[in-house]
């Protein structure tokens, strides 16, 4: 900072500390110049500026004088008890204090094995896709710079909704195609513009975290459902009184289980929200990386009734930093969400969106998806293998069919808190999965993410981990 501007905020501060009283001199320009060392005139640039901000008054053969603040002045006679503190806390709405409760959904930087729903970055394609937004600033130019469409740029939701249709047999135009930020975007708009404070809503048991609290920070009672081998368990929805206005699924690779929802389960969730007049939330956050077989195909395209809400994310298939995420949506909830996100950010970035629509036009985002395949299936088998050699004695893997993590859980004595801990000192990063659970009291276990990292990575973060549940036990 400049020493003039030092030199002005310092008596800035000193004057609202109340140090310097109103009508008091300050020192002549050429006595403090000479007092701080510095010249004459970068004392008068900092009073000039104290006198343009009303601080002080100079006065022709007078000098400086601190100003008569009788606003100000006022402030200072507050008591202190009634003055807000630093450490005091402050006065939220309710929908506040529940996100702030929440915790918010926190992503690692820098992640370490094992934290789940990491993509493998490091093999990403990175000089095709600045030849692909090369092309698209000079063919876009200065356009680019612009505000972007709320409901997204036209080319990339043309393009998902071809992507969706072919890969996950969905039923999408681009003019039902919106893009957002983020598939925890997708889920916050959707809890506050179609539901009220108090409307019931079925999830999940155990559930996405994410969802959870951005449910429940829009007020909305979640309903908690089992879940079995076969997805969500549907009887509790047919036979519930409280008639909730939605249900939220991830029938793909269930969140955390990895189950996957039957075909008969979709169609009576289908015809349920049909005769409620009720909403599918369908978040389809990995179906891209399925090892056995084709996915099925997602409930959105079964749903002849228009109740279904389809959210999918680049997060996982691309990279986290893209920050793109989308939603196809029923035709008549387009305009009110397209203007609801107006109040959020507005939009996009267009020249991402833009760049990620030529990535997918030209085939790239297919082939990538193919290769991330081949790899995510590799580390799974390495991780597999490697739990049931170093890691028998303490754990019982659940090996999904999809998905970028494997649940775990625990077969000793040990809580599923301390095995965290232990490990988190060691340099490896596990996410229990009761916590998870609706009450907490789920089967004790973790979640083990391999997607973004190698065989040996993997190797070395497993006997890591072996060692420190054995120095644990010991205890």
């Amino acid at each position: 900072m400049p020493l003039h501007a030092r030199i002005q905020r310092a008596i800035r501060q000193l004057i609202l500390d109340g140090a310097i009283a109103p009508g008091k001199p300050l020192p002549a320009s050429r006595a403090l110049a000479m007092s701080l060392g510095v010249s004459r005139d970068t004392v008068e640039a900092g009073y000039a500026q104290l006198h343009a901000e009303g601080f002080i008054e100079r006065r022709v053969g007078s000098g400086s004088f601190v100003a008569e603040m009788t606003g100000f002045a006022a402030q200072r006679r507050v008591s202190p008890p009634d003055a807000f503190r630093g450490d005091q806390a402050p006065r939220l709405s309710q929908r506040g204090a529940a996100m702030f409760r929440s915790g918010g959904v926190r992503e690692m930087l820098s992640p370490r094995p094992f934290a789940p729903g990491v993509p493998e970055i490091r093999s990403f394609p990175l000089p095709l896709w600045e030849r692909l937004e090369r092309q698209v600033l000079k063919e876009v130019g200065t356009q680019a710079l612009h505000h972007g469409d709320p409901q997204g740029a036209e080319p990339l939701r043309r393009a998902i909704a071809d992507y969706v249709n072919l890969e996950r047999g969905a039923r999408a135009t681009a003019d039902r195609v919106m893009v957002l930020t983020s598939s925890q975007q997708a889920l916050s708009l959707c809890a506050t513009m179609l539901f009220d404070p108090g409307d019931p809503i079925f999830i999940e048991d155990p559930a996405y975290y994410g969802a959870r609290k951005a449910f429940e920070a829009a007020g909305l009672e979640c309903l908690p459902v089992r879940v079995d081998g076969q997805g969500i368990m549907v009887e509790q929805i047919m036979a519930d009184p409280p008639k909730a206005k939605a249900v939220f699924l991830t029938p793909s690779h269930q969140f955390p289980t990895g189950a996957t929802l039957t075909l008969d389960r979709r169609l009576a969730l289908i015809e349920w929200a049909a005769r409620h007049q009720a909403w599918i939330i369908e978040d389809d956050y990995d179906s891209e990386f399925h090892y056995a077989g084709k996915p099925t195909a997602c409930v959105q395209g079964l749903d002849p009734h228009d109740r279904t809400l389809y959210i999918g994310t680049f997060t996982k298939s691309l990279f986290p930093g893209l920050r793109i995420g989308y939603v196809v949506l029923p035709p008549q909830l387009v305009k009110p969400l397209t203007v609801g996100r107006t109040l959020l950010d507005g939009h996009n970035a267009s020249v991402a969106q833009l760049t990620l629509a030529r990535f997918m036009e030209g085939g790239h985002f297919g082939a990538h998806v193919r290769t991330m395949r081949g790899f995510y299936a590799e580390r799974l088998d390495v991780l597999t293998r490697l739990i049931r050699k170093h890691l028998s004695g303490f754990v019982e893997p659940q090996v999904p069919i999809g998905g970028l993590q494997i649940p775990c859980f625990l077969t000793g004595d040990l809580s599923e808190q301390k095995v965290i801990d232990a490990a988190r000192r060691v340099g490896v990063e596990l996410l229990g999965l009761s916590a998870l659970h609706a009450a907490g009291d789920g089967r004790a276990g973790f979640l083990m993410g391999f997607a973004a990292y190698t065989p040996d990575e993997i190797e070395v973060g497993v006997k890591k981990l072996a060692n420190a549940l054995r120095s644990v036990s010991a205890t």
